[in-house]
């Protein structure tokens, strides 16, 4: 017959030369909890002891005046060349274009995107062309931008194309990832759009009937 300890999860056959094999104050052969606790909780993992390091203040933006509104956003965009943060703006909505070469401190006056006349909600830069983005706002409508190849010297105030259609404010936009000048956009309507930037136009759009209730990822 053999041996058996007894807990809530079950009961478990010993073994002869079992390292958790002890005896009680009877003298009836029992398991070490911890050690049979410790073979069962205790996972191995190779990441288990690797820890990243901190970049460096001259790796990093500093001072960054990010945008308090509140959205379900990550309010950043990055591609190959740029950086894209959306910021407090007095007057109207802006984000911030900072080529990824240049890092530190942002001067409070960095020239900005500027066009929207209510927060900016979400950006996104196109997969087909690195110096072009695409922001969503408060103010209900759609903009397209082109970034020049050094960055913002001026505030950009006049996009490639604004797309307007929706009634209430924009949270996500998206591009199509293989088909050129494809964007699709969503709203607190509860309408998703998708755009031909091209021309401007609509080429599909699925109204509150799809989806009755807020989109909270496309």
């Amino acid at each position: 017959m053999p041996d058996y300890f007894s807990r809530r999860a079950g009961v478990f056959p010993m073994k002869p030369g079992d390292p958790g094999r002890r005896s009680d104050s009877r003298g009836h052969p029992c398991l070490d909890l911890r050690a049979r606790m410790s073979r069962q909780v205790v996972r191995s993992s190779k990441f288990r002891h690797v820890f990243g390091q901190p970049a460096k203040a001259d790796q990093c933006y500093e001072d960054v005046r990010v945008s308090q509104t509140t959205w379900d956003s990550g309010f950043c965009a990055v591609n190959p060349k740029f950086v894209a943060l959306i910021c407090e703006a007095s007057g109207g909505g802006a984000f911030l274009v900072l080529p990824l070469g240049k890092t530190g401190r942002v001067d409070k006056n960095a020239p900005t995107v500027c066009g929207h006349t209510a927060p900016v909600l979400d950006i996104a830069w196109c997969p087909h062309n690195d110096n072009v983005i695409a922001s969503g706002s408060e103010d209900c409508t759609v903009m397209v931008w082109e970034i020049p190849d050094g960055g913002l010297m001026l505030p950009l105030r006049e996009p490639v194309v604004t797309l307007e259609g929706h009634t209430k404010r924009v949270g996500i936009v998206a591009w199509h990832t293989t088909a050129q000048n494809v964007l699709l956009s969503a709203g607190c309507d509860n309408v998703i759009m998708v755009w031909d930037v091209g021309t401007g136009a609509a080429m599909l759009t699925l109204g509150p009937e799809v989806h009755p209730d807020t989109i909270y990822s496309v």
